[in-house]
């Protein structure tokens, strides 16, 4: 019985570089996110952009009356983020698998958003609630778009909006937990990365609440560009050696 051979395109394996060149994008998203949480959280009344989970449990105790907790600022960003999430997964519902045009288009949609909540705020000043919510809500959906973008790339340990599942992943499968192998380094970076966004974005509220926002547009678009450049270049490699004479 002939075995099917196996042809140099089938073995070859990503190199650490590529590896690397596909999961950094990702990464600076996850810090993204941790920004425009804290302009959220710290700057829009208690509200979660990013980060439902906590919009859901803020909301839980909101309608129990604990501690004058906002109620409509964390059912705005729910709502808008699960709009973005469905609008994405729409557009993106026949694109192939990996990065595609598609999903740059996605990201992109993001940046200029987050640019605009930023441009929005700055006119504002110190906003007034209508334009709060205003803000809010545009953040909010485009982490919507983002996360469901994220979700179709299917990075492993990467949602760039949420680490509760990275960190459960981290502690059950360290050496205390289950012993299997891990991707221990990406997990502590996407932990690492969401705090040291949240801690960037505190800290940019100091000098103006669009100061954050513009920030995180500015790196959206730059992972947008890199990972964009990085799919362009594979899908050339690929073709040339599909183009190569067996």
């Amino acid at each position: 019985m002939m075995s099917t051979p196996v042809t140099e395109q089938q073995t070859r394996r990503p190199s650490v570089l590529q590896r690397i060149a596909h999961l950094a994008p990702m990464l600076a998203l996850t810090f993204t996110t941790g920004i425009v949480d804290a302009v959220g959280y710290l700057g829009l009344d208690r509200v979660f952009t990013g980060n439902m989970t906590g919009n859901v449990v803020i909301l839980g105790m909101a309608l129990a009356g604990a501690d004058s907790l906002p109620v409509v600022g964390p059912a705005l960003a729910l709502a808008a983020f699960l709009v973005g999430a469905i609008v994405s997964g729409r557009v993106l519902r026949t694109a192939g698998t990996g990065w595609t045009r598609r999903t740059t288009t996605m990201f992109a949609v993001v940046a200029v958003v987050v640019a605009g909540t930023g441009a929005l705020a700055t006119v504002a000043g110190r906003p007034a609630e209508p334009v709060a919510l205003t803000i809010t809500g545009g953040i909010a959906f485009a982490m919507g778009l983002q996360a469901a973008a994220a979700r179709h790339l299917s990075v492993a340990d990467v949602t760039t909006v949420v680490v509760t599942s990275t960190i459960t992943g981290l502690a059950a499968d360290s050496w205390l937990g289950l012993r299997t192998g891990q991707r221990w380094p990406r997990r502590v970076l996407a932990i690492a990365l969401i705090a040291a966004g949240a801690f960037a974005g505190a800290v940019l509220l100091r000098v103006h609440l669009a100061a954050g926002l513009f920030v995180a547009a500015a790196l959206i678009a730059a992972a947008v560009l890199f990972g964009h450049t990085v799919a362009a270049r594979d899908a050339r490699q690929s073709a040339t050696g599909e183009s190569r004479p067996a």
